[in-house]
């Protein structure tokens, strides 16, 4: 069987102040811990937003590219509302994706 790569948008939150990030990856435990550990110099450390509370999960990384775009786009009010609808009580769901 032969594996297809996977590629992942997420976003992150801010427990402090509702602060959110929109990243991809090929790799998300991965990056997930890289941003909780503050491996990854930048805005996410700075603002310490190490709160995974979104991911949709895509085969072609073409598609999940200009998902992400499109996302970082979107109003905040409508990330918002995508997030609750996919993760109402805003859980952080790294240890889900661990198992």
């Amino acid at each position: 069987m032969v594996m297809r790569p996977q590629y992942f948008i997420y976003i992150l939150a801010s427990k402090k102040n509702g602060t959110l990030y929109i990243g991809i990856t090929n790799n998300l435990i991965k990056r997930v811990y890289e941003h909780k550990n503050n491996l990854i110099k930048g805005f996410t450390q700075k603002y310490n937003i190490h709160q995974l509370v979104y991911y949709e999960v895509f085969n072609d990384v073409y598609e999940a590219i200009t998902r992400e775009k499109r996302l970082k786009k979107w109003k905040r009010q409508w990330k918002i509302e995508l997030i609750r609808k996919f993760n109402p009580e805003w859980k952080d769901l790294y240890e889900k994706i661990l198992q």
